[in-house]
């Protein structure tokens, strides 16, 4: 009798162990994709801003003035900002999808890499010759957005290491392959 006793409660202990470990994976992984859609949301602003004060390629008077004086930097670096904005646009609706796979969070920092270096080129720009290189408030605007996408970042990233520290903790990692818990990658 009391080897069936002691059998049932290795059992019993094993089975809540494995409730719980598996309760904390899922918890650590819905506070990374919490944390990810925070960050969505400021990612969103920078296109909001773009699509906002971009002008449209090519019709748009300014830019074909720019083109036709000789300003073909300006011309450049506007289409380099629309361009880098639809591929980070891209990079978001299949990151919305799956937040936490590595290659798509991959995918998306190079985009959101690649938005900030084509703003930084626009902004680089002195001026344009049919006016002000960026519209008033813009910088002001973006670097605000900035200054809150890298506080959400940091949250996410910190979600991110939480994460993939619980499911490389032995044992759990072997609960955590026996139900798909895969590593994530930060942004």
């Amino acid at each position: 009798m009391s080897d069936s006793v002691l059998l049932w409660s290795v059992v019993a202990v094993l089975l809540f162990w494995t409730m719980g470990a598996y309760n904390r994976l899922v918890r650590l992984r819905s506070r990374g994709i919490v944390a990810y859609t925070s960050l969505e949301g400021l990612f969103k602003q920078y296109l909001l801003l773009v699509k906002t004060h971009c002008p449209e390629q090519p019709a748009d008077p300014a830019l074909q003035a720019a083109a036709i004086q000789g300003n073909e930097d300006f011309y450049a670096a506007w289409t380099a900002l629309a361009a880098a904005a639809d591929q980070f646009n891209a990079s978001l609706r299949v990151a919305h999808s799956q937040p936490l796979n590595g290659p798509t969070t991959s995918a998306l920092r190079t985009a959101h890499e690649t938005l900030c270096l084509s703003w930084s080129r626009l902004r680089g720009l002195a001026s344009n010759p049919v006016g002000s290189a960026l519209p008033d408030g813009w910088p002001a605007q973006w670097d605000q957005i900035g200054v809150q996408a890298e506080m959400a970042r940091t949250d996410f990233n910190k979600a991110v290491a939480n994460y993939n520290q619980a499911i490389g903790q032995f044992p759990t990692f072997i609960l955590a392959r026996g139900f798909g818990f895969r590593p994530a990658q930060p942004i």
